[in-house]
């Protein structure tokens, strides 16, 4: 009862500031209760400059506005909330996708403290020069110039003091706002809201422990080890903790200042070919992918290649994903619109009792306006928002990985036309993907798909016949006396099964030989 009071107080503050951007419609729709809080702010307009203001705005405009007053926690729900068209709507999603997670630096002797109490032990034996001046500073940590005693020049990661507390009040009022709207709108049940709001809570929880971030960076350093053209920061390990994050300096250009890009001899559309390259390699030959590269966080150095920072938000895709994506991607451009119905029902997205004539049909309404574009106005990131979008009509569950993926597809798409409108990053990537359907979703594939299977019942066989015998030990040694029927239906179980692997056995061996043969 307290905890619910408490909720209701902070949700009442929460509509208050809703209510003066005319933002309440999301959480009146969404969580019915909330009404109760939010009719009385109606009463009460807000001023006649502020309304005319507010009111020339789109309802994604107006709600980003309120969960920035908000504060870092609303900042990065916003964020999250723009990867869910199919709940907000494409456009909300894309105006929510422009919330800047920027707040004022604190005080640099609380970074300083910060610092020495994860490293254990004063800061100049750590770094030579410091510098007290922030060059960022968000809603979970800020960064800070420094210069080691070896004398390499580093960037320091401290989280923010106090953060994990207040991020974890909120958290709590959205995991009771997800429960209760799922017990009182069933409807809602299947865009998992409370499943929304845990992936969320992992996300910050992982955020706020920096080891991670330097984990995921030095994991994507080494996915692109050899590749030039795409380079990570090397992680200072010796410097980094739970609360601080040492990496190495980037000198570069932001990678959506164009003219100085040009001014410096580097050519847009070579820069294009590679953020193109780079980003299809981490989501399908890698399933590892910066899911937060924003013009912000992606440099050009003088050589024209990439350098990423800012590893907070990762997204991970398994290799039967990217098979199913391989495949849709495959139907869509090829216009075999059927084939992208029968991949959705195959992978289990699209339940088995809907119609898939009816959703081959929604395929195809959904791909014919933006495919039948030219090819530099293609956007592959709308088409998934637009696929997204019909998940109600075929009551297909949210799919939270692809929903990451393709907010990150959306963005990478825009510094792609911001460097060169006239090209397609798709088309520049067209023979890394054909190579890479080859070599999954071809009949090599398939034949070494099968030859793994076979290799896998090989050496199942041994285990499986030693865990017979080991059960049929145990039912021996603890004195358990079965009917005479059954110990002899079980021993003649036992002499068929004995002869079926026998006749069995020679087979799999000669598949699996054939299947090696016709590897070489």
């Amino acid at each position: 009862m307290i905890k619910a009071y408490r909720n209701l107080s902070r949700l009442a503050s929460i509509a208050r500031v809703l209510a003066r951007y005319d933002a309440l419609f999301l959480l009146e729709e969404n969580f019915p209760p909330a009404r109760l809080v939010s009719w009385p702010l109606k009463i009460r307009p807000p001023r006649l400059g502020r309304r005319r203001a507010v009111a020339a705005l789109r309802p994604g405009e107006r709600l980003a506005m309120a969960l920035a007053e908000l504060g870092p926690s609303f900042i990065k729900l916003g964020q999250a909330l723009s990867t869910r068209p199919d709940l907000l709507g494409e456009q909300m999603a894309a105006d929510l996708s422009g919330l800047q997670d920027r707040l004022p630096p604190f005080p640099a002797e609380q970074a300083r403290k910060i610092i020495e109490e994860e490293l254990g032990g004063p800061l100049d034996q750590f770094y030579s020069a410091f510098d007290d001046n922030p060059v960022a500073a968000a809603s979970i940590a800020q960064v800070h110039r420094a210069t080691t005693v070896e004398g390499r020049d580093v960037a320091v990661k401290v989280l923010r003091p106090g953060v994990a507390a207040k991020f974890r009040r909120d958290i709590d009022l959205l995991l009771w706002m997800a429960q209760t709207a799922e017990r009182a709108l069933p409807r809602l049940r299947r865009l998992k809201p409370l499943e929304t709001v845990r992936t969320f809570e992992e996300s910050v929880n992982l955020e706020m422990d920096l080891r991670f971030e330097a984990a995921a960076a030095a994991e994507l350093a080494d996915n692109f080890r050899g590749d030039e053209s795409f380079r990570v920061p090397e992680v200072d390990w010796v410097r980094t903790g739970k609360r601080v994050m040492t990496l190495e300096w980037v000198q570069g250009t932001p990678i959506d200042e164009r003219d100085t890009l040009i001014q410096a001899g580097h050519n847009p559309t070579a820069i294009v070919g590679k953020a193109a390259e780079a980003f299809f390699n981490q989501v399908f030959r890698d399933g590892f992918f910066h899911a937060d590269m924003h013009p912000g966080n992606l440099f050009v150095d003088s050589d024209g290649n990439l350098v990423a920072v800012d590893f907070g938000i990762m997204g991970r895709i398994s290799q039967d994903t990217r098979r199913f994506l391989g495949e849709m991607l495959l139907g869509f451009l090829s216009a075999d619109y059927r084939k992208v119905a029968e991949v959705h029902f195959a992978a289990g997205y699209v339940p088995a009792d809907q119609s898939i004539d009816a959703f081959t049909q929604a395929c195809r309404s959904i791909a014919e306006p933006i495919l039948g574009r030219p090819m530099h106005e293609i956007s592959i990131a709308r088409l998934l928002g637009q696929l997204f979008q019909i998940t109600e009509t075929f009551a297909m569950e949210t799919q939270p990985q692809l929903l990451l993926l393709q907010k990150s597809m959306l963005v990478a798409e825009g510094v792609g036309r911001n460097l060169d409108a006239n090209v397609n990053m798709w088309q520049l990537a067209q023979p890394l993907i054909e190579t890479w359907m080859r070599a999954n979703l071809g009949p090599e594939a398939r034949i070494r798909a099968a030859a793994g299977t076979v290799a896998e019942s090989i050496e199942r066989l041994p285990r499986l016949l030693r865990e017979t015998e080991r059960t049929y030990a145990m039912l021996q040694g603890s004195g358990l006396r079965l009917h005479p029927e059954t110990v002899k239906a079980l021993a003649a179980d036992q002499r068929r099964g004995g002869r079926a692997v026998m006749i069995v056995l020679p087979w799999l061996i000669a598949a699996g030989l054939a299947v090696a043969l016709l590897l070489k």
